[in-house]
């Protein structure tokens, strides 16, 4: 299963996304995440670095712009809002059946958000991560099940 997280710029939510899926070390599951609008090569945001590096979930991480070979790469691409899966879907028509909010697909068809921390002070990256990390935990449960 090779699953795709997208955001807006690679730099706060997807990449923190792929770095708590990639510490759990699940059998057969690749993860990769990409953006919307990312600005190629940019660092991880800071804030995001630190939380990460304070769960001991060292990640190294450069920003991807979403592209058709990273939709083609992917099983499952989970996107952190609705805007973002409406701007894949109309990008990438062909990949709409595995397209879905990374809340749509965890907690049965959820219209909610992951919230960008972007510019955000420290605790609010904090939240994210912690958010992250409890869907990221539900995507396994699920990802099991099937």
């Amino acid at each position: 299963m090779k699953i795709l997280f997208v955001c807006t710029g690679n730099t706060c939510r997807s990449p923190m996304a792929e770095a708590i899926l990639k510490h759990k070390q699940i059998n057969n599951v690749e993860v990769r995440s990409a953006g919307i609008y990312a600005m190629p090569n940019a660092q991880m945001s800071a804030h995001a670095q630190q939380v990460l590096n304070e769960a001991q979930m060292s990640h190294q991480h450069f920003a991807t712009q979403l592209s058709q070979a990273e939709m083609v790469w992917a099983d499952l691409v989970l996107t952190m809002t609705t805007a973002h899966k409406g701007t894949v879907i109309s990008n990438y028509p062909e990949a709409e059946h595995k397209v879905f909010t990374l809340k749509e697909y965890t907690n049965e068809g959820s219209l909610e958000n992951v919230a960008d921390p972007y510019g955000g002070n420290r605790a609010i990256y904090e939240a994210t991560f912690a958010e992250l990390k409890e869907l990221v935990d539900q995507l396994i449960q699920k990802l099991e099940k099937n």
